[in-house]
């Protein structure tokens, strides 16, 4: 059996020198709840003839991650040894990383293709030594299992297809990215991240120093209008925010119901969630979109009972979005009163999504009274 070494170096494969690495990684485990030798047995058992060291050491992480039900131990040797992996594959240097990625052209194009903004590269550039010295990769192996994977499988930046970044470096580049020249500011932001004691949003660790440095991270915005055209202009608007990480709430309450000759809420969901889907940031982060109905809508039963089960044709779900109620003080009043609730289709009883307060109440009573019947009458209990 032979392994392919970092360097390129092929050599013969040991059980003992599995043992050697994951012994040597287990510092502070106990050895009675974590047996490294049962985990070198579970790898030696699975490597092929020509595996990378790189592979044996994701097998060993994967294998010693599975046993985490066992004891704890078993998730900390698993960080500590895919930690270790991505460190020995990418360079030390935070400088170095940075010249790397800001000079990385796409192979298939040939074309410059930075993940770094030129300002950043030429503040790091200037100030290398100072921002090098400052590093402290040791923090790396305080993320556990999960939190590694998280970062590696959506924060660290990528050079076609592979991590180049350590955690470090991201929080460093994050720094620069958002402080830039006050170089003072953004080591003190570097090592309070670093410590853990505050954290950026998704949008900030993503873009900070990128040519594309959007930090903003949270956007609310309503449907423009019950159209063809203004719903797939909200829906551009919601593509565009959720390109670069940004989470959006929207508020669909001016949208027909299925009483108002259209196809409804839930159809109309489908294109949120598709879009959502599409820009999923490479990893698979379903989610970044929240729809808000208030609740006197004539979908609301489609909107609370449909939307979110588990169970039942998958057509009619849209699991990749949130739902939320924007629900008015007159709705909780009669809720405490056990009185009547009627529902209205916006189509019949055009306003309501465009007021608030003592505004909203007079217009709800007034259709409650002039159209007979509403869409529908429910009793709060």
């Amino acid at each position: 059996m032979h392994v392919v070494k970092r360097d390129g170096w092929v050599e013969t494969l040991h059980l003992d020198k599995i043992t050697a690495r994951l012994k040597k990684l287990s510092y502070g485990l106990s050895s009675y709840r974590c047996d490294i030798l049962l985990v070198a047995r579970e790898v030696y058992a699975r490597v092929y003839d020509g595996i990378t060291t790189s592979q044996v050491d994701e097998l060993a992480a994967e294998t010693a991650a599975s046993m985490a039900c066992n004891h704890p131990d078993y998730a900390s040797l698993a960080a500590r040894i895919a930690v270790s992996n991505l460190q020995k594959n990418t360079q030390k240097s935070f400088s170095e990383t940075v010249a790397y990625m800001y000079n990385y052209v796409n192979e298939g194009s040939g074309l410059n293709a930075s993940l770094i903004a030129e300002n950043v590269f030429s503040i790091v550039s200037e100030n290398a030594k100072r921002l090098d010295r400052e590093m402290v990769y040791d923090r790396d192996f305080e993320y556990d299992y999960f939190e590694f994977k998280t970062l590696e499988r959506l924060y660290l930046l990528k050079v076609q297809g592979k991590v180049v970044e350590r955690p470090q470096h991201m929080l460093m580049r994050v720094a620069v990215g958002i402080h830039l020249g006050d170089i003072d500011s953004a080591i003190k932001t570097y090592h309070l991240m670093s410590k853990r004691l505050f954290t950026h949003a998704s949008p900030a660790l993503l873009n900070a120093g990128s040519p594309r440095p959007q930090l903003s991270s949270c956007f609310l915005t309503c449907m423009k209008d019950d159209s063809i055209e203004g719903i797939y202009d909200t829906v551009k608007e919601c593509a565009v925010l959720r390109k670069s990480a940004g989470s959006i709430g929207v508020s669909v309450h001016n949208i027909r119901g299925t009483k108002g000759i259209s196809y409804g809420i839930g159809k109309m969901l489908d294109v949120f969630k598709a879009t959502t889907r599409f820009l999923d940031q490479g990893g698979g982060e379903g989610g970044g979109v929240t729809v808000y109905l208030e609740p006197w809508h004539a979908d609301i039963s489609e909107f609370l009972d449909h939307l979110w089960k588990s169970h039942g044709k998958e057509k009619h779900r849209a699991r990749d979005l949130f739902y939320a109620l924007w629900v008015p003080d007159l709705f909780m009043e009669r809720a405490l009163g056990d009185e009547q609730w009627s529902l209205f289709c916006p189509n019949e009883a055009p306003g309501l999504a465009d007021c608030w307060g003592p505004e909203f109440e007079r217009l709800y009573t007034k259709y409650e009274r002039e159209l007979s019947p509403p869409c529908f009458i429910c009793y709060l209990m």
